[in-house]
């Protein structure tokens, strides 16, 4: 919370959970009360017993602000309430009893709802953490027993049953199951999962029992990681948010000061008390409390909601960009694709079979760290199930392939042009045509085969495309692949701007060209776009469950891998981009029509502290509206099949002059 809104100093990481049950809101209530009463004995003609009342009811509503703003006083700083309490002492000293009331029960409303405003937020955050359950069964020297999830150590194997969630993070040792994580990712649709699979904290087993080995404490887990990292973002200041704070800081004492000068002013024209009370009134009408939370308040609401839907935003800043953004550029592989690519046709020739191209290109491959190497690895394996002996002497041509020596014959596999795709030409453009990498086997000089290796489009890519631009946002693939998969690839995804055959570096590069003067997101997988995901106005890491250097490395991270994310995310924040400004200019336009017409006299405190007080709400009820999203669309059945591990192709060989095998 900003300290020039209340200069209270008040702690918002824990509050109550019911209304009712705010201090303020009690203090104030209490103040209205007694104010009636004093106000009702007046007309019963108790004059004594009425001021009696009126001034418990100025103690009563001071007690919220007054304390606080003592004690930031003490520390040298000034806030809005040091001139709500200057305002109310003053108007006590002037005989304005019943005001100093009204302006303490309001001030203590707005008050008591910005807290409100503030814990409701934070602890729809923090309720993640109560997806993990209180006890978690563990076996332990070859017995099953109940402990606290703090107790849980690493290495330890979890028993995990149907309707049961995962008490930390762990990685599947027995069984097969569905995982729905519909709370962490917001994605609806369970995730099929056996060994080997990782298991995140919160996630509800919806299929069989199964054993986990235990991979981080609960205290380290990815959940209690995202609260963490979205606590701190919450702190961080946005443009929006510095430039009320600009403008409330140095507001405060320049309040105070035209307000000397009025009373000052009007001192010298004859009429001391009467310029007084209109320069108490100024101190009321100039104060920013609502601009000072006008921005806070938006961006605790908005990140919080953003975080329940699998979306962590790393601060105000992040947020403020999101929806001034105009361009969207889009990495391919890992998130436009699956990040799954596999062999789809492998093309020999004469005396060659696909066998035995493959296994020359997997001898190649084997220790590669390269997708188009598992794809490979994998589709070589398929046949015979033993592992290919690697080749000898191999080197890595970047950006070319690689070479090296099986027995005394030279072996190379690379991309069209660094070897000659001689009788493979054809092959190779229409291969590349259908979104397919091709790389080509040699031996000794000869061209043996083109391979195909296609890492398909997610389901939902094309979708998710269609919603960015009905949103506005110009969208652009950035790949390594060759052109001519790259523009296959976009074309099926509905992406008209593509720059393909790029390094890492090339695509930071390439963003301020693609952005023509207006803010770009990068999407991308977190590691190797690492370089693009900083340069951009703002970076986005795809599918970053669990994964310390996605989160890190991007200003936001949607821990899901369902694309319909990015278009629900950019509204979102377009949404709290637009409270945010409604709020600064309902307070600036506020301050500078009450300015004036306190100092003319034309409304006394009361009224002023009404509208002021009344627009202050306003700005926070408006505020929480940006913590209202709608839950993003959730994956259909057929396109969480590839996703969450369902059948891939996978390589086909075969024998045959200028064969051409398909895997599919």
């Amino acid at each position: 919370m900003s300290d020039d809104c209340c200069g209270t100093g008040r702690d918002v990481e824990a509050g109550p959970e019911k209304l009712w049950q705010v201090r303020q809101l009690q203090l104030a209530a209490l103040a209205a009360a007694l104010l009636l009463t004093g106000w009702a004995v007046g007309h019963a003609g108790l004059p004594a017993v009425a001021l009696a009342a009126e001034l418990a009811a100025v103690l009563a509503g001071a007690a919220t602000f007054v304390p606080g703003t003592l004690r930031n006083l003490a520390h040298g700083r000034i806030g809005v309430g040091t001139l709500m309490t200057i305002a109310a002492i003053g108007a006590v000293a002037l005989g304005q009893i019943a005001e100093a009331a009204l302006l303490a029960a309001l001030f203590s409303i707005a008050e008591g709802l910005e807290d409100y405003a503030v814990n409701r937020t934070r602890r729809g955050l923090r309720a993640l953490l109560s997806l993990v359950p209180p006890t978690a069964s563990v076996l332990r020297s070859g017995r099953e027993i109940a402990v606290a999830p703090d107790q849980l150590v690493i290495g330890d194997v979890l028993v995990v049953r149907p309707g049961e969630r995962a008490a930390t993070d762990g990685v599947i040792a027995a069984g097969r199951t569905s995982l729905d994580l519909s709370a962490i990712t917001g994605e609806s649709v369970p995730v099929e999962a056996g060994p080997g699979d990782a298991v995140h904290a919160g996630a509800i087993n919806a299929g069989s029992a199964i054993e986990v080995t235990v991979a981080a404490a609960t205290a380290d887990s990815s959940l209690a990681r995202i609260v963490h990292i979205v606590e701190e973002a919450q702190e961080r200041k946005g443009a929006g948010q510095r430039l009320a704070d600009r403008i409330a800081r140095p507001l405060v004492p320049a309040i105070m000061v035209l307000a000397a000068v009025v009373a000052g002013v009007g001192a010298l024209l004859g009429d001391a008390v009467l310029w007084s009370q209109r320069a108490l009134v100024v101190l009321v009408a100039a104060s920013p409390c609502a601009l000072a939370i006008a921005v806070p308040l938006t961006v605790v609401a908005a990140i919080g909601a953003a975080s329940r839907q699998g979306a962590l935003v790393k601060g105000g800043a992040a947020l403020e960009e999101l929806g001034r953004i105009g361009v969207v550029a889009l990495d391919k592989t890992g998130t436009l694709t699956g990040n799954s690519p596999a062999v789809i046709e492998t093309v020999t020739g004469p005396g060659v079979t696909a066998d035995q191209a493959l296994r020359i290109a997997a001898a190649l491959e084997t220790r590669s760290e390269h997708p188009l190497a598992r794809a490979i690895l994998t589709a070589a394996g398929g046949e015979s199930g033993e592992d290919p002996v690697p080749a000898d002497d191999i080197v890595a041509i970047t950006g070319h392939g690689l070479a090296g020596h099986i027995g005394e014959v030279t072996v190379r596999l690379g991309k069209p042009g660094w070897i000659p795709a001689g009788p493979f030409a054809d092959d190779v453009a229409r291969l590349q045509s259908d979104g397919a990498t091709v790389v080509l086997v040699e031996r000794g000089g000869t061209v043996l085969a083109a391979v195909a290796v296609r890492d398909e489009l997610r389901p939902e890519a094309a979708e998710a495309v269609r919603l960015l631009h009905r949103l506005g946002l110009d969208t652009a693939m950035l790949t390594g692949d060759n052109r001519r998969t790259a523009e296959a690839l976009a074309a099926r995804a509905g992406i008209t701007t593509v720059r393909a055959e790029l390094l890492p570096e090339d695509k930071a590069r390439l963003l301020a060209g693609l952005s023509g003067g207006r803010p770009v997101a990068m999407v991308g997988d977190g590691v190797n776009d690492a370089p693009a995901l900083a340069t951009a106005d703002v970076g986005i890491a795809m599918g970053a469950m669990g994964t310390d250097v996605a989160i890190e490395t991007a200003d936001v991270a949607l821990m899901g891998e369902d694309l319909r994310h990015l278009p629900h995310l950019f509204a979102h924040a377009r949404r709290a981009r637009r409270i945010m400004v409604q709020n600064i200019t309902l307070s600036l336009a506020l301050i500078a029509a009450l300015v004036p017409l306190a100092a003319l006299g034309v409304l006394g405190l009361a009224t002023v502290v009404f509208i002021h007080e009344l627009a202050e709400v306003l700005v926070i009820l408006n505020a929480i509206r940006a913590g209202r999203t709608a839950a993003p669309p959730g994956p259909g059945r057929g396109a969480r099949a590839t996703a969450a591990g369902g059948h891939r192709p996978s390589g086909n060989t075969g024998a045959g002059s200028r064969s051409a095998t398909s895997s599919r």
